[in-house]
């Protein structure tokens, strides 16, 4: 058995061992396959190396080989309030650094980010209900058409996307619509390039531990209480969401039983059973007036709810996910008081989404006349919290109020 000696090796003895190895050697498959486990940042600086790694990026091999890496760590695009599609900026996780796309993503401005999955997004077109998806960095897109006519009387409530493992580039977009209780769902399939019948959703009986429920407190309308200064507060049921949020949901995939949650109008959580074509009502974790402000998200197949609450002076943001076996909330992370405080009375929202792997990303932005900021993202199984930095173009901070997370993927097609 060989010691190393804690020497280091001098220039000459590195390009003696770079020199055994050289890269020109490597078949072309073999080099498409190493440069596939690359950051997918590396993809857009292959051109300037060298015109071998060039011809690469336009190769259906290297975009194959790319298909076979299991994961890939999560990409945020960022959303504005009022002008949805003015810019493409997305946070890279991996370098933890933001980038702008926007020389490759331009969409028509009234069409908004409702959805994604895998490497890519979906958008919807806020006059006709048509519905664009785009791979954010190739820029190829497919237009489908509303599955909704136009004299259907039935709101649309969700939208929701998920990869399937049919094909590397197959995924399928569900809507949910209608009013509690009388909801239905459609679904449009790339593979069949086609979308399916109107189909009901029936109402499923509630099997939830009723200890952790406060339906008695859902049909109450407005609840009015008393601050700790003497001051009247009021708690509407009604949630409010931002235009890129309207239709935000979830979609899990478990012992082949596919489940859409979203979120009604009056902040309970839905949850639509596709394959058995029912859906329920999930109990509240709160009573109505301590929720502050709630969102959804999905992380490796699991849903969890990130919920917003002040009480005692003090603002509390955590996230709990549902045990279906024992029916009830379980409690899965906190943000660490000393970083929760900042958000008490500031009146603001949280707009959250799930990336890939096990990282939640939590934007809490404040309504005028407090202009006011945050974005923080947990690891699920580190069990940590980071926050992000400002982003900033022609040297003025740029504000979102919410996300999409999709993975960074050149090879996803439409």
């Amino acid at each position: 058995m060989g010691f190393s000696t804690g020497k280091r090796k001098s220039r000459d003895e590195e390009d003696t061992l770079s020199s055994d190895f050289p890269m020109d050697d490597l078949s072309d498959d073999v080099l498409e396959r190493v440069l596939s486990w690359l950051p997918t940042s590396c993809f857009f600086r292959m051109s300037s190396v060298c015109k071998r790694w060039k011809s690469s990026e336009s190769s259906k091999s290297f975009k194959l080989a790319c298909s076979q890496i299991p994961a890939r760590d999560p990409w945020f695009f960022m959303i504005h309030d009022n002008d949805s599609n003015s810019s493409s900026f997305v946070f890279d996780s991996t370098e933890n650094n933001w980038k702008n796309l926007n020389h490759l993503n331009r969409n028509r401005r009234d069409f908004i980010p409702v959805a994604s999955s895998g490497g890519l997004l979906c958008f919807r077109c806020s006059i006709s209900g048509d519905f664009l998806i785009r791979n954010p960095l190739t820029g190829s897109s497919r237009h489908l058409p509303s599955p909704i006519s136009q004299d259907n009387n039935k709101p649309l409530q969700a939208v929701a996307m998920i990869t399937t493992t049919v094909t590397p580039s197959s995924y399928k977009l569900v809507t949910i619509s209608g009013e509690i209780p009388n909801l239905s769902y459609r679904f449009y399939e790339s593979t069949s390039d086609s979308w399916s019948k109107d189909e009901e959703l029936l109402v499923k009986n509630n099997e939830y531990n009723d200890s952790t429920s406060h339906d008695d407190d859902t049909d109450i309308g407005t609840v009015y209480f008393l601050s700790k200064t003497g001051n009247v507060v009021v708690a509407s049921n009604n949630l409010q969401r931002s235009p890129s949020k309207q239709y935000s949901s979830v979609i899990t995939v478990k012992d082949d039983a596919e489940i859409v949650y979203f979120l009604s109008s009056s902040g309970t959580i839905v949850a639509c059973d596709l394959t058995k074509r029912c859906f329920t009502e999930l109990p509240k974790l709160l009573p109505p007036f301590l929720e502050y402000s709630i969102d959804l998200v999905e992380c490796n197949g699991t849903m969890y709810v990130i919920l917003l609450s002040e009480f005692f002076e003090s603002a509390s943001l955590r996230i709990w996910r549902l045990d279906e076996k024992n029916r009830n909330w379980v409690h899965a992370g906190m943000l660490p008081p000393a970083m929760s405080h900042e958000l008490y009375g500031r009146k603001g929202d949280v707009n959250c989404v799930g990336g890939a792997g096990n990282k939640i990303l939590v934007c809490f932005n404040a309504n005028p006349p407090e202009v006011y900021y945050r974005y923080f993202v947990y690891d699920l199984v580190a069990e940590e919290w980071s926050e992000l930095p400002r982003c900033f173009k022609d040297g003025e901070a740029v504000d979102f109020v919410s996300a999409l997370s999709f993975q960074p993927r050149i090879e996803a097609t439409v």
